[in-house]
């Protein structure tokens, strides 16, 4: 079991959370916090970076909508970017991948 680290950094289209690690129901609130600290203005998008993402449980999927919703209401975007496999997976069959873009890296994720 890997601790989940949240690593920030700005990109030319907003703010890049890399996140690495298990997004569970212990650590799902703490994203859920940071994700509060973040003031994204209107046309910006916020990248979720999921590259080292081990595990993602229903508390980690929640927490995306979460990021989507307050992404939404700055009137800004999201982006999920190198999503794993295993998530990808649980994505489309709860039908996110219909509202969370997904792109195969951060780099495409963030461009304008």
């Amino acid at each position: 079991m890997s601790p989940l680290k949240i690593t920030t950094r700005d990109a030319a289209t907003g703010p890049v959370l890399e996140i690495t690690g298990e997004l569970d129901y212990t650590s799902a609130p703490a994203l859920r916090e940071l994700l509060t600290t973040l003031t994204l203005q209107p046309g910006q998008r916020l990248v979720l970076d999921l590259a080292g993402m081990e595990f993602c449980d229903s508390s980690g999927l929640t927490t995306l909508i979460a990021a989507r919703n307050h992404a939404h209401a700055a009137q800004s975007d999201i982006a999920l970017a190198a999503v794993p496999d295993h998530t990808l997976r649980v994505l489309r069959i709860v039908g996110l991948d219909q509202i969370l873009p997904i792109h195969p890296d951060s780099r495409s994720a963030a461009r304008p």
